[in-house]
């Protein structure tokens, strides 16, 4: 062999090794490539059970936050109900962060609605729910709810509630430092009385009759012929009983949970006029809780408001029969005797738009129930 042979050969070989050292190298570097992802992948799995952790144990920490919400009825009634459903839903949601008391019967505000909504603005009550037509003497908006004879029915009023108009309005009471958190609709208004069923508005001529302390219910019942009586409510039982009252009207809840039935004799369905529950919160109160919390009471406020309807027409005809059980008498007005109410509550919308002192929602509202003139 020469040296060049020998040079040739030794060539070849460096060539083989380099090339085999080349394929080593290759799959070293897919190994350690294949490795690399396996570590990410585990470590990227770690990450996330540690932010999971980490989130799961900022729930735990949270600071409970003990709630009262003060209602205006006893236990048995229906808004006492659905102030506890709601904070049922509250509390679960919150993770148990939110922990809730319900007052009944207005004893927080001695049963006087207005001082009531004074606290509650203040922050004296932390939740308040009462009705619109109550808040209206701090907002004369709300009057428009209760035009006798606006809505048709519940599902209308719901309807409306959550429209863009009805929403704007439910919400007027922030400049007072009040949030709401619920807008739930209320059964329908009957009279109750111990002197004669009720048919038409002549029935009610000269009747001594408790209204709620709001002008637009006065006028109406006024111009139907009724003494009317504005009232606290926790004062309307012992009147009734001492019959310095003849009667009254509310949803047939507060008859049934009053126990109107002993002191009073007949309830017509005169299904007058609308009204709804406003769920308020002091704003400084729910603006200090945490994003869970305030979302966890939004949830409960919107989720009750349909649980409401179904739950109040279970029970009203088992609240009606209750009364009539107990001695009432009932009687539905004919299709005459209503279209005489609705002329009365028509001859009176120059006067309510005064005290609703909104053309422009008074306007909006009857186009959205079919009522514009």
């Amino acid at each position: 062999m020469t040296y060049t042979d020998f040079e040739r050969g030794n060539k070849g070989m460096k060539k083989k090794v380099l090339s085999l050292v080349l394929a080593l190298s290759m799959v070293g570097a897919s190994l350690a490539g294949c490795g690399s992802s396996k570590d990410t992948a585990a470590a990227d799995t770690k990450t996330d059970a540690a932010a999971e952790e980490t989130a799961d144990a900022a729930a735990t920490t949270e600071e409970t936050k003990e709630i009262t919400i003060a209602v205006p009825d006893p236990e048995a009634s229906y808004i006492y109900q659905a102030a506890q459903e709601f904070a049922n839903r509250a509390e679960e949601y919150s993770g148990g962060s939110l922990k809730f008391t319900i007052s009944g019967n207005g004893s927080l505000y001695g049963g006087d609605t207005a001082a009531g909504i004074k606290q509650l603005s203040a922050g004296s009550l932390q939740m308040l729910i009462l009705s619109t037509s109550v808040y209206a003497s701090f907002e004369p908006g709300y009057n428009v709810i209760s035009v006798p004879y606006m809505f048709d029915d519940q599902q209308q009023l719901l309807d409306y509630l959550n429209s863009d108009v009805g929403q704007e309005l439910m919400n007027r009471v922030s400049s007072m430092g009040i949030k709401t958190v619920g807008s739930w609709t209320r059964s329908f208004r009957e009279v109750t009385n111990s002197k004669n069923p009720v048919n038409t508005p002549d029935d009610l001529n000269g009747m001594v009759l408790r209204v709620p302390n709001n002008s637009l219910y006065v006028e109406f019942f006024s111009a139907c012929g009724a003494v009317t009586t504005p009232m606290n409510f926790s004062e309307v039982y012992n009147a009734l009983q001492l019959n310095t009252l003849d009667g009254q009207e509310n949803p047939v809840d507060v008859p049934f949970s009053n126990k109107f039935y002993e002191v009073q004799k007949y309830i017509s369905g005169t299904n007058h006029m609308a009204d709804a529950w406003l769920v308020g919160m002091n704003s400084a109160l729910f603006d200090s809780l945490s994003a869970n919390q305030q979302e966890a009471i939004t949830k409960a406020g919107q989720e009750v408001q349909q649980w409401n309807v179904e739950f109040m027409d279970k029970e009203n005809e088992t609240a009606l029969q209750t009364l009539i059980d107990n001695g009432m008498e009932y009687n539905d007005i004919t299709e005459e005797g209503r279209a005489a109410f609705v002329k009365v509550s028509q001859s009176c919308y120059p006067k309510f738009k005064e005290l609703i002192a909104d053309d422009d929602l008074f306007n909006a509202t009857a186009e959205f129930c079919g009522k514009a003139e």
